[in-house]
C-alpha cells in the first residue's frame, strides 16, 4: 500500500510562521509536524509515500530527501499552483498502483487508527469529533455510512466532521476529472466524495485522537499532546546544581548551567545553552542553537531554531520563530485581566492563557511588553522600552 500526504500549501492561518518554510515543517515536540506524520505512516507498515509539495518545497526536499533515513522511500509530486485537494490528488494518478492512504500533511493521528484504517475496504473518510463544527466539513453517519457531507455550515447538521485522512483506490481518480472549480476556484476533494455518499458505500472511521494544527495557537495543544508520552534522553551536558524534574530531552552539544530549574516535560535541541539561572516550564521545546540565559522563564512555548532569549526575559504560552533576539527585561504577557479567551486577530484561540506569535528575525530592545495575543510580523525591529499589541506586519520598525 501507498500513502499521499498533501504538502504542498503555505498555510496562510500560520503567518507569520510560514513566511519562509510551508506549514507542515513546522516543529512539535522538537521535529517538523510532518515528520510525525510520516514516522506513524511507517510504524503501521506503509513504507512508499507520495509527498505533493509546493510552497517553500526545498524545505521539505532537504529535511528528508528520499526517505532512506526515516526508512521509507518518498517521491515527490509538485503541485505549482495551489488549486485545491482534488487538484493535488489528481497529480499523483501516475505514480499509484492500487489502495493507498491519503493524508492531509497538518494533523495529528495515531498509528493505531491508521493501522485500522488501512484494514478496511475502501472507501473510508476519517471522522472527528468537535465543539465548532462549523469551522469544518460536517457529516452525517447512519451506522458506519457517510449520509452527507456540507462544507463549513453556520448550520450545521452534527458535530461530526471530515478530518482529512481517507482511504481509496485507483477508481477516485475517474471521478476527480468529473468535479468543476468551486466558488473559490479550487478543485475541492470534498465535491468528488458525493458520487460515493450517493451511492452509500463512504464508510466513516471514527478517529480515537484527531488534531488539526490549522492556527499558531494549535501548535501548543498539538505540542501538549506529543509530550505526554515523551521518554527522557540526556545526550548533552548538565552542571551541578541543575534540578531536572520530569522528563527531559536534551539535544547533543547543549550545555544547562549551574543553578537552572527544569520541569518537563520539555525538549532541549543541540548545541543549545540554558542558564545559568534558568527556569524552564512544562510544554517547553526548544530548537538548535538557542540561548536561554540567566534568569529567564519560559512556560509552555515552543522555541525554533537559533533564537537568543538571554536576559531577564518571561515567555509564556507563545510561539517563536527563527533567529529572534530578545533585548534584556524583554516580556511577553499571557493572561488576560478578566481571564477571558485570548484573541489574535480579533480570532478566540479558545485559550485562557496565550502569549503572543512572533515570526523569524524579530529583534527586540531592551525593556519591551509584549501584550496577549500579539502576532508580530517577521523580519520585525522593535525600539527598547516598547508596548507591542496587536498583528504587526513583517518587516515593520515599532517604535
Amino acid at each position: 500500500m501507498q500513502c499521499v500526504i498533501l504538502a504542498a500549501g503555505e498555510g496562510s492561518r500560520m503567518r507569520p510562521l510560514t513566511t519562509s518554510r510551508p506549514k507542515v515543517m513546522l516543529p512539535l515536540a522538537g521535529k517538523p509536524m510532518l515528520e510525525h506524520l510520516i514516522q506513524n505512516v511507517r510504524d503501521a507498515g506503509i513504507t512508499e509515500i507520495l509527498l505533493v509539495v509546493g510552497y517553500h518545497e526545498e524545505a521539505i526536499r532537504t529535511w528528508f530527501g528520499d526517505g532512506a533515513a526515516f526508512d521509507v522511500l518518498i517521491q515527490y509530486v509538485v503541485q505549482r499552483k495551489q488549486l485545491g485537494t482534488a487538484d493535488a490528488l489528481r497529480s499523483v494518478e501516475p505514480f499509484i498502483h492500487d489502495t493507498f492512504l491519503m493524508l492531509n500533511g497538518d494533523m495529528i493521528l495515531e498509528r493505531s487508527d491508521l493501522e485500522k484504517i488501512i484494514s478496511l475496504p475502501c472507501p473510508v473518510m476519517a471522522t472527528s469529533t468537535t465543539t465548532h463544527p462549523e469551522s469544518f466539513g460536517v457529516v452525517t453517519v447512519e451506522g458506519e455510512t457517510i449520509t452527507s457531507l456540507e462544507e463549513k455550515s453556520l448550520r450545521p447538521k452534527s458535530n461530526i466532521i471530515n478530518a482529512g485522512a481517507y482511504l481509496f483506490d485507483a477508481g477516485i481518480f475517474s471521478i476527480l476529472k468529473k468535479i468543476a472549480p468551486s466558488s473559490r476556484g479550487e478543485y475541492e476533494l470534498t465535491d468528488a466524495l458525493t458520487d460515493y455518499i450517493r451511492d452509500r458505500t463512504l464508510k466513516a472511521y471514527p478517529l480515537s485522537v484527531w488534531m488539526d494544527v490549522g492556527y499558531p495557537w494549535d501548535m501548543l495543544t498539538a505540542n501538549e499532546h506529543l509530550l505526554l508520552d515523551l521518554t527522557g534522553e540526556k545526550a548533552g551536558t548538565i552542571e551541578e546544581n541543575v534540578i531536572v524534574k520530569g522528563q527531559l530531552i536534551l539535544g547533543k552539544g547543549s550545555v544547562i548551567k549551574s543553578g537552572t530549574y527544569i520541569e518537563g516535560p520539555c525538549i532541549i535541541g543541540e548545541n543549545t545553552v540554558v542558564g545559568p539561572n534558568a527556569y524552564l516550564r512544562p510544554g517547553t521545546t526548544i530548537g538548535n542553537n538557542c540561548h536561554i540565559g540567566h534568569a529567564v522563564e519560559i512556560k509552555n512555548s515552543i522555541i525554533f531554531d537559533d533564537t537568543k532569549i538571554p536576559h531577564y526575559n518571561y515567555i509564556g504560552d507563545s510561539v517563536i520563530g527563527s533567529r529572534c533576539n530578545f533585548g534584556a527585561g524583554t516580556k511577553i504577557a499571557n493572561l488576560r485581566h478578566d481571564h477571558g479567551p485570548v484573541k489574535v486577530g480579533g480570532m478566540s484561540t479558545g485559550r485562557k492563557k496565550f502569549g503572543a506569535v512572533i515570526g523569524d528575525d524579530v529583534l527586540f530592545g531592551i525593556n519591551c511588553s509584549i501584550n496577549t495575543g500579539s502576532s508580530i510580523g517577521s523580519g520585525t525591529k522593535v525600539a527598547p522600552h516598547t508596548l507591542v499589541t496587536g498583528t504587526i506586519a513583517n518587516n515593520t520598525v515599532v517604535r
